[in-house]
């Protein structure tokens, strides 16, 4: 089996997600200059958007070779953001939010390396039988658009790792290095972190979010719109009316209307903490810096030789 860092031309097993008017150009830049992979969210851009925000990580980083696109696959102009990313140069490819078989026989013709999203081990198994390099298994602690099945990072990973024989790839909690020594005992080759790198100088989240993070607490969130795509919110009052629709057994149509006035790039790129969408992760209520992400990388590289040294004296 290949290993998460001969896989992808990394230095560190750590993958930096995706994020939807988060993981910009200048946050996958900084990460794939620490090491890591660095993620260009697609799920809030155009094709032409991408494009700018690829060219712009190309721009400021030594490195091009570890950055990748993040494309979920229930927008209607996926197959464009995937087109744009491979003419571009793009050559690793984190899909999600669909179906493995759509894409990854075609990516793999092209020469990239693909990589799902899965909640569960038998869409885990699905993903293998697409062809798929790996997957990121991710837990219901996670933020943004997340599995219906509700189960937990801890109790996913290790039935994942047994069910497939491609590189798991960790994903939903993992907030420091405890999580990441966590995860790979539990049989993952590799993480992925989110909620870690929102709260970071180059993510594109807004100051208002990022303030609002600092002082969550661990029942700031919770998972929603489970009968459209469920995602994990941070309580606010758009949160409410959500909840309150919810509770008055609203059809999907309604839950639609209510975010069809761009909630989330109001919530997490333009700072409205009263009307936006709060897409973020459980383990918020565990960051209370908003360092570089060099420094961040450091931090969770350091923190997980800690805790390996303490677990090697049982």
């Amino acid at each position: 089996m290949k290993t998460i860092t001969t896989l992808l031309p990394i230095k560190y097993p750590i993958i930096q997600a995706g994020m939807v008017w988060v993981s910009g150009g200048k946050l996958a830049a900084a990460s794939a200059n620490a090491g890591i992979l660095g993620v260009i969210g697609a799920g809030s851009m155009k094709p032409d958007l991408l494009a700018e925000h690829i060219r712009k990580a190309f721009s400021l980083t030594n490195h091009p070779e570890r950055l990748a696109v993040n494309v979920p696959l229930l927008y209607e102009k996926s197959k464009e953001q995937l087109e744009t990313s491979l003419k571009l140069g793009i050559k690793i490819f984190i899909t999600s939010a669909g179906s493995p078989k759509i894409y990854t026989k075609w990516l793999k013709e092209q020469g990239a390396i693909v990589i799902h999203v899965t909640s569960s081990p038998e869409l885990a198994k699905k993903c293998e039988e697409a062809g798929c390099d790996a997957v990121i298994a991710e837990g219901f602690e996670a933020g943004g658009h997340n599995g219906r099945e509700e189960i937990t990072t801890m109790v996913l990973i290790p039935q994942v790792a047994d069910a497939i024989k491609i590189p798991v790839i960790a994903a939903g909690g993992i907030i420091d290095g405890r999580g990441i020594a966590a995860a790979m005992s539990l049989g993952a080759q590799g993480v992925q972190l989110g909620t870690r790198f929102v709260m970071t100088a180059e993510s594109s989240a807004h100051q208002n979010f990022k303030e609002a993070i600092k002082t969550s607490t661990p029942n700031s969130t919770m998972l929603m719109m489970k009968k459209h795509v469920p995602v994990r919110l941070l309580r606010n009052p758009f949160f409410d009316e959500v909840k309150k629709l919810e509770e008055q057994a609203a059809g999907v149509e309604e839950l639609i209307k209510l975010l069809s006035h761009g909630r989330a790039k109001a919530g997490m790129l333009e700072g409205d903490m009263i009307n936006g969408e709060l897409e973020i992760g459980q383990g918020c209520s565990m960051i209370r810096d908003c360092p570089t992400v060099e420094e961040v990388v450091n931090k969770l590289l350091s923190e997980y030789e800690k805790t390996i040294s303490v677990l090697e004296k049982f």
